[in-house]
């Protein structure tokens, strides 16, 4: 409950927050926290895993309804991904900042790409390329923009570029 706590504070004000804050945005004394996490370090550290962890992310994907049609499951797919990576950049964006960051080991995607494939499989007869592919395909479009691009594409607009392609019919 702390370190959930924690979190939208970290991405809001950064390391500048304090274990008071913390304390007093979960509704416990400061001591509790101090019970929990030996001082700050360890709990910015325990922020860290929790962003990390991709358990919250697979138990999202794996709720998408595959009985709906593929578009809107990629969408659903897309937007809970996007919300995941923007909690993540978030929380290493502010340590970053404020120089506080360590070596972070990078999560593995193995899991993250199994559960998109198996949104693509209800639909597998008519898939030009195996699932596992266009999952890889898939999760490389939903990347934050880099430096040269002005926004990222809305999620529906990317799952439409996906499925349909850059040229029209005409």
């Amino acid at each position: 409950m702390i370190v959930q706590t924690a979190l939208p504070l970290l991405t809001r004000r950064g390391t500048a927050l304090t274990t008071a804050e913390v304390a007093r945005a979960a509704g416990i004394g400061e001591a509790t926290v101090f019970r929990a996490f030996a001082d700050k370090q360890a709990l910015l550290d325990a922020c860290v895993a929790e962003v990390l962890r991709p358990d919250p992310l697979l138990e999202r994907l794996a709720r998408v309804e595959r009985t709906r049609p593929l578009a809107d499951r990629l969408t659903e797919a897309a937007t809970v991904i996007r919300t995941h990576l923007a909690r993540l950049g978030a929380v290493l964006g502010a340590l970053h900042a404020a120089g506080r960051s360590r070596h972070i080991p990078p999560p593995t995607g193995a899991a993250v790409r199994a559960a998109v494939a198996t949104l693509f499989t209800p639909d597998a007869d008519r898939l030009r390329l195996p699932a596992d592919q266009l999952a890889d395909l898939f999760l490389g479009l939903l990347s934050p923009p880099g430096p040269l691009a002005t926004a990222a594409p809305s999620t529906t607009v990317l799952v439409d570029l996906f499925l349909h392609g850059t040229l029209t019919d005409h």
